[in-house]
């Protein structure tokens, strides 16, 4: 039975057509979901994509939190469904506290646009299988609402537990507290990074490379082995 991953597109996303493919490219079904509606289609794991969903009024991702679809999303990801948010779709996370910390404007107040080099901290995650502890990737990176804040004692905890994901490298672009790019739910099943994997999944787009497939077939093996 083939894998079948939702990914949401809400108003002012972006990147959900990228995001299809990617779960494609990686063998398993893509399945749209609409902000609208509440129905996940039996999906076997979401994913919530980049982009400015509602013009980012407000705060980046704090309109798309009450949309009807992440009802069932929320309810699903504490059930245990591996959830993956990818820039937008992690400050959705945030704001729908699945994840912990909150995600401000760039500390040089620019949006940022480049290939950016991550330390994976950790893959004891549904999304991160596939890679090593420690290993290095390059994926693209692209926000102006990226840099990502807790107060001490989440950042201790995250720390203590193993839930940074990654780390930015060489250069942190937006001032992340501790250079954090991405972190996890105690469970693991839920992730959010900021760089953008979807875009770097084969040779001939995004950084020249396929280091961002792995997200897409950590979770398949995952689904998979169930």
């Amino acid at each position: 039975m083939t894998a079948r991953i939702g990914v949401v597109t809400f108003p002012g996303t972006l990147d959900d057509r990228d995001t299809q493919r990617a779960v494609r490219v990686a063998g398993a079904e893509a399945v749209p979901l609409w902000h609208r509606d509440k129905d996940l289609k039996q999906v076997d794991a979401v994913v919530l994509p980049g982009g400015f969903s509602y013009g980012d009024y407000l705060r980046a991702g704090a309109i798309s939190r009450f949309s009807p679809v992440m009802e069932s999303v929320i309810e699903q990801a504490k059930a245990g469904m591996p959830v993956l948010g990818i820039c937008n779709g992690f400050q959705v996370l945030t704001e729908s506290h699945l994840l912990p910390g909150a995600m401000l404007k760039n500390n040089h107040l620019h949006f940022i646009c480049r290939d950016q080099k991550l330390r994976v901290e950790t893959a004891d995650t549904a999304w991160t299988a596939d890679y090593a502890a420690g290993q290095e990737i390059s994926v693209p990176l692209k926000n102006i609402d990226g840099r990502y804040v807790a107060d001490e004692r989440t950042l201790d905890m995250l720390e203590a537990e193993g839930r940074v994901v990654f780390r930015y490298l060489d250069v942190n672009p937006n001032g992340s507290l501790r250079d954090i790019a991405g972190v996890s739910n105690a469970a693991g099943n839920v992730v959010g990074l900021m760089p953008h994997p979807e875009h770097a999944v084969e040779p001939l787009v995004g950084t020249g490379g396929t280091d961002g497939l792995g997200f897409f077939t950590s979770i398949l093996k995952k689904l998979v082995n169930v």
